[in-house]
């Protein structure tokens, strides 16, 4: 009866919420509007559903919605926004990638380094003044795994890993846009590319690298790749209030 009353439950959920549930995993593109929906859907998971076999990713309401909020204020209710959120984590076998072995020395017997390569939030959004942001999150781990004998000749296996997180923001510019360096610059650790195209238009490029550790620092750093974007064009003036006839 539970498993029922749990199944029905799921079944009435928005369909993109069911997914992140079933599949870890979503990928859509909505109008700005429509993504109001799914949030307010999330918000009621914890209510509706208790079985722990469904819970949401953690990622889920830790980075995606408050992203999802923040882009939505730049937006008109009918602009596209598309969102790629792959939540079950790094260490699947699509998303490995060289694994080879590493040198030893006796007590270890052998050794073999893993990468994976994670990009586990894409997202691309038409904002209300006529420019485009995508923003991508990869993280890559590299996965060390050390076959050891003890001196009682018991074999252990070690397993240790890294993980580096790197956000990449682009903002592609209406044509003819102005773009002015800001003061002060960016921080040493956030890379920012200006590329000007023969068509008028201006494309900018944001980027940092760092170790991936929680995902309050995975927002903070999203928000602060894709904010420096917006520092490069000055605010758009106010415009004028309409002359009153005489």
């Amino acid at each position: 009866m539970f498993w029922r009353k749990q199944r029905r439950a799921l079944e009435r959920l928005h369909p993109l919420h069911r997914q992140l549930v079933e599949e870890q995993r979503f990928s859509a593109t909505l109008p700005s509007a429509d993504w109001t929906a799914l949030v307010a859907s999330l918000a009621t998971h914890e209510q509706v559903i208790s079985r722990p076999k469904w819970r949401l990713p953690t990622r889920t309401a830790s980075v995606v919605v408050p992203v999802l909020r923040v882009l939505q204020e730049d937006m008109e209710p009918g602009a596209p926004l598309g969102v790629t959120a792959d939540l079950r984590g790094p260490k699947v076998d699509e998303k490995r990638g060289e694994r080879r072995g590493i040198p030893v020395r006796p007590p270890v017997k052998s050794g073999q380094e893993t990468f994976y390569t994670d990009p586990w939030l894409v997202v691309r959004a038409e904002l209300r003044d006529g420019s485009v942001l995508d923003v991508v999150v990869v993280e890559r781990v590299r996965e060390r795994r050390l076959l050891k004998r003890n001196p009682r000749g018991k074999i252990k296996i070690k397993t240790k890993s890294k993980a580096v997180r790197t956000v990449r923001a682009t903002r592609r510019l209406p044509k003819d846009a102005r773009v002015a360096r800001p003061a002060p610059p960016a921080p040493a650790w956030l890379d920012v590319r200006v590329q000007r195209k023969e068509n008028g238009r201006t494309v900018l490029r944001a980027s940092a690298k760092g170790p991936a550790t929680d995902d309050q620092h995975a927002v903070d750093t999203l928000l602060t790749v894709s904010g420096e974007l917006f520092r490069w064009t000055p605010p758009r003036p106010p415009a004028a209030p309409p002359r009153r006839a005489r």
